[in-house]
């Protein structure tokens, strides 16, 4: 019994660990890169790409919000996982973190590129 339960455990493990990999938070589509619900991601100037921070806090991360990865999620091709300043991680794309648009309404909107000339959209 013990041998079932082991071994029901570590099944367990595998599938939940397997849950959380291998499915990145963004895709191109148009030559741009989009969220799993087809909405543009942008990054931010400011950030240093591959520092493992984002520095759009407070009024910054109210406007512009992050790309959020879960607890569980890991990196996987050019996707990376930082951990924000308050603990909550968020996705990055080649070391940039991600963010989105609230004024972008439909996917394919694209109203936050070149935003005060420091945000852009991920081409």
């Amino acid at each position: 019994m013990k041998k079932i339960v082991f071994i029901a455990a570590i099944a367990l493990a595998l599938v939940t660990g397997c849950a959380s990999m291998g499915k990145a938070p963004a895709m191109m589509k148009d030559g741009i890169l989009v969220d799993t619900k087809g909405m543009t991601v942008y990054t931010f100037d400011r950030d240093v790409a591959g520092s493992g921070k984002s520095v759009c806090n407070g009024d910054c991360l109210v406007k512009w919000p992050a790309v959020m990865a879960t607890a569980n999620d890991k990196p996987i091709g050019d996707y990376t996982v930082i951990t924000r300043d308050n603990g909550a991680k968020q996705w990055a794309h080649k070391g940039k973190p991600l963010y989105t648009w609230p004024e972008d309404q439909a996917p394919g909107d694209v109203y936050g590129d070149n935003y005060n000339k420091v945000w852009h959209v991920v081409k």
